[in-house]
């Protein structure tokens, strides 16, 4: 199980490990060096092989330290089409969603931008 130990500016601590650059953690899972078509847009391709491989209960996606990166209209509309239950925002509070569901043991995927 994985828990978000820290956020700061272009850093975030997953257990005892430290990334720089934007990353996926899931329940189970760290896909780091995550890249987007668009830097700071979010697309389906951005995410959907993920969403399929750890079919989440929710999707926590963090927009960067000042909320900069936005999220698609097609990307709403997917995780509705889903059923998805979906939370936005800026990082530091994405990071702390994430933890919450973790530790109530719900299957979650985060999907963080770590700048910007």
């Amino acid at each position: 199980m994985y828990i978000i130990n820290g956020y700061s500016f272009g850093k975030i601590q997953v257990n005892d490990e430290v990334f720089t650059r934007d990353i996926i953690v899931s329940n189970q899972n760290i896909y780091p060096n995550w890249w987007r078509k668009e830097g700071h847009n979010l697309y389906i391709v951005d995410i959907k092989e993920y969403i399929e491989k750890e079919k989440p209960e929710y999707v926590v996606i963090g927009t960067g330290y000042y909320g900069i990166m936005k999220v698609s209209e097609e990307v709403k509309q997917y995780f509705e089409k889903m059923n998805l239950k979906v939370f936005i925002g800026k990082t530091k509070d994405a990071v702390e969603k994430f933890n919450e569901l973790v530790s109530k043991n719900v299957r979650v995927i985060g999907f963080f931008h770590l700048t910007c």
